[in-house]
C-alpha cells in the first residue's frame, strides 16, 4: 500500500478507511491546522498515511468523526479549536473573573485577523477598524480588538458585567496596584490574627488530614470505590458523621460563629458570618484606594475572591443548592472536605495572579479604544453615550462607524445574567437590571419566549445599524436549536450570507456530549 499520497488520494482512503466521505478540504485542513505533516512544496503537496492513520485513532481524531456521524458533515471542526489548551484559551486577563456563557478568544481572532483558509475565503476587518459588540458580557471582543489592533465598542445591560470588561482593557499603573495589593494583605492578616480563624482552621486541616489518611487512604479507597467492595453514599455518610463532634469540639474552643443572623440577602445566606466579616473589611479597605483603576481592577479581584468562598461543597460551586456549615464527605474528592472559614489563601491566589495576567496583556496591547457602556442595546444611542465616557473615541466613531459586529447573543432560557453575579450586586450595591435581559432563564424555552426573544435580538441589531457603515459586517455566535435567526434578521433588515457550524469542546465537567453552535454572517439586505 502506498504510504506517501496527494491530496485527492488522501481524501479517497480517508473515505474508505472512516467508512465516510471525506473531502479533499478536509485533507486541506488536517495539514493547514497542524494534524498532519505536509510533505512537498505547493506545487505537489502530498501526506503521509501513517500520520492519517495516527489522526484518525487520536483522542481528537477519534472525536471529530464521532461528532459529525451525531451533529453532521457540514460541522466545521476548524473551529473548535482542539489544538489549544485551557491555558491558552483563558490567556491574560480573559481569566480575570468568572464568566458563564463567554466564547473562546481564538474564535474572535479567527473571524477578525486578516487570515484566510478553505473556510474563510475573505478578511472581513482590518487595523483601525471599530467593531461592536452589543452582548459584551465579560468583554472577549474588546480584549482580542486590542490585541489585533482594532477599537471595539461594548454594550451591556449589566453594570457589573462592563466593570469586568472595562478593567480587562484597561492601562493600570502596576505599581500602585501592587502597593495596595501589599496594604489590604497585611491588613487583612493583622485582623485575621486577632480573630483567630486562622489557627482554628490549621488544627482542623491536621485532624481532617489523620482521619482521611485512615479512613479514605489514597488509592486504596478510590481503588476499592471502582470495585464496587464499599457503598459510597453510606461509607460517606457514615464517616461524615463520625467526624462531627471533632469538628463541633474545635467550633466550641475557638468559638466561631457560622451562621449570620439574617439571610434575606445573597450574601447572608452564602457566606458564613467571620467570612462576611473578611470580605467587608477587604471592601472597606478598598474604599480607602484614590486611584480609581486601581481601586476597580481590585474591587474585581474582590468579586472573583468570594465567589470562590461560598458556603457551598466542592460539587455544587456552580449550581448553588444549600448552604453548607459543616464538614461532609465530598464525592469529588473522595474525602471529608470542609466549607472555607476565611478569603485569604483565595485573595492571595487572585491577587498574584491577576497582577500577573495584565503584565502579560500589557506586552500584547495595541494603542487603540476600547470601552464597554452599560445601557440597553436595543435603545441605547451609541454614540451620545460614548462622549460622556471618551471624547476622543468618540470623534474617531463619529467619523469611521463601526465597521462591524461579532458579539455571542444569550441564548434562550439558558442564563440569568444578573444572577450569576448576585454576590457582586450585593456587595457593591449596584443595580440590577434583569427586566432587560433578553432570553434569561427565569422566562424559560416556551413559544412567548422565544418570540420575546426573536423580537429583542432584531430590536438591537435595528438599533445598531444606524451607527455602522454601509457594508457592514455582522458575526453572531448561537445555538439556533430552534431555527430563530433566519427570523431575527428578517426583522433586522439583514440576510444571513453564510454560516459556520463549529463543535463546542469542553463545556463543562459534567457535560461531555456532542454540541455544536453556529456562527452566523449577515448582511444588509437592501
Amino acid at each position: 500500500m502506498q504510504d506517501i499520497l496527494t491530496i485527492k488520494e488522501a481524501s479517497e482512503w480517508a473515505t474508505n478507511y472512516l467508512k465516510k466521505n471525506v473531502t479533499t478540504s478536509n485533507i486541506s485542513y488536517l495539514i493547514q491546522y497542524g494534524r498532519i505533516k505536509k510533505i512537498g512544496d505547493n506545487g505537489t503537496v502530498q501526506v503521509s498515511r501513517q500520520d492519517l492513520i495516527n489522526y484518525y485513532k487520536s483522542f481528537n481524531g477519534k472525536r471529530e468523526v464521532s461528532w459529525k456521524d451525531q451533529l453532521g458533515n457540514d460541522l466545521n471542526w476548524a473551529l473548535s479549536f482542539d489544538q489549544y489548551k485551557e491555558a491558552e484559551t483563558t490567556k491574560h486577563v480573559h481569566r480575570l473573573h468568572p464568566y458563564k456563557g463567554k466564547f473562546i478568544p481564538q474564535l474572535v481572532e479567527y473571524f477578525l485577523d486578516d487570515h484566510t483558509d478553505n473556510f474563510k475565503t475573505e478578511i472581513y476587518f482590518k487595523k483601525g477598524d471599530i467593531i461592536l459588540d452589543p452582548f459584551s458580557g465579560s468583554g472577549t471582543t474588546m480584549v482580542q480588538c486590542c490585541e489585533l489592533g482594532m477599537h471595539a465598542l461594548g454594550i451591556d445591560v449589566s453594570v457589573f458585567n462592563a466593570l469586568i470588561a472595562n478593567c480587562k482593557v484597561t492601562k493600570y499603573n502596576l505599581i500602585n496596584v501592587q502597593t495596595e495589593i501589599n496594604r489590604i494583605t497585611k491588613a487583612l492578616k493583622e485582623f485575621l490574627f486577632n480573630s483567630q480563624t486562622l489557627e482554628f482552621e490549621e488544627k482542623l486541616l491536621q485532624a481532617l488530614y489523620e482521619y482521611n489518611n485512615k479512613y479514605f487512604p489514597i488509592p486504596e479507597y478510590k481503588y476499592r470505590l471502582r470495585q464496587g467492595e464499599i457503598d459510597e453514599v453510606q461509607y460517606g455518610a457514615e464517616k461524615e458523621k463520625e467526624f462531627l463532634p471533632v469538628y463541633n469540639k474545635l467550633l466550641k474552643q475557638y468559638e466561631l460563629k457560622l451562621r449570620q443572623e439574617k439571610s434575606d440577602t445573597f450574601l447572608g445566606k452564602w457566606y458564613s458570618q467571620h467570612i462576611r466579616e473578611e470580605i467587608e473589611f477587604v471592601f472597606n479597605e478598598i474604599k480607602k484606594i484614590k486611584n480609581i483603576d486601581t481601586k476597580k481592577i481590585i474591587s474585581v479581584i474582590l468579586s472573583r475572591t468570594i465567589r470562590s468562598c461560598r458556603a457551598t461543597t466542592h460539587a455544587d460551586l456552580a449550581t448553588l443548592i444549600e448552604p453548607v456549615s459543616a464538614t461532609y464527605y465530598c464525592a469529588k474528592h473522595g474525602k471529608i472536605c470542609k466549607p472555607l472559614f476565611s478569603i485569604l489563601k483565595w485573595w492571595e491566589t487572585y491577587t498574584r495572579d491577576t497582577v500577573k495576567r495584565i503584565a502579560q496583556f500589557d506586552k500584547l496591547r495595541t494603542q487603540t479604544f476600547q470601552v464597554c457602556l452599560t445601557g440597553d442595546s436595543k435603545t441605547i444611542n451609541i454614540f451620545e453615550e460614548l462622549q460622556k465616557k471618551n471624547t476622543a473615541f468618540a470623534e474617531l466613531a463619529l467619523k469611521k462607524k463601526i465597521k462591524g459586529i461579532f458579539s455571542s447573543p444569550p441564548y434562550v432560557g439558558l442564563i440569568d445574567y444578573h444572577e450569576q453575579h448576585a454576590y457582586a450586586y450585593d456587595l457593591f450595591g449596584f443595580k440590577r437590571k434583569d427586566e432587560l435581559e433578553i432570553g434569561p432563564l427565569f422566562k424559560g424555552k416556551g413559544k412567548e419566549a422565544r418570540e420575546s426573544y426573536v423580537q429583542g435580538i432584531a430590536d438591537v441589531l435595528n438599533n445598531c445599524k444606524r451607527f455602522m457603515v454601509e457594508g457592514y459586517d455582522v458575526f453572531l455566535v448561537a445555538n439556533d436549536r430552534s431555527n430563530l435567526y433566519p427570523t431575527i434578521g428578517e426583522k433586522a433588515g439583514m440576510q444571513i450570507v453564510n454560516q459556520y457550524k463549529r463543535p463546542v469542546l469542553n463545556r463543562t465537567e459534567k457535560d461531555k456530549g456532542a454540541y455544536s453552535e453556529i456562527i452566523f454572517h449577515l448582511k444588509s439586505k437592501y
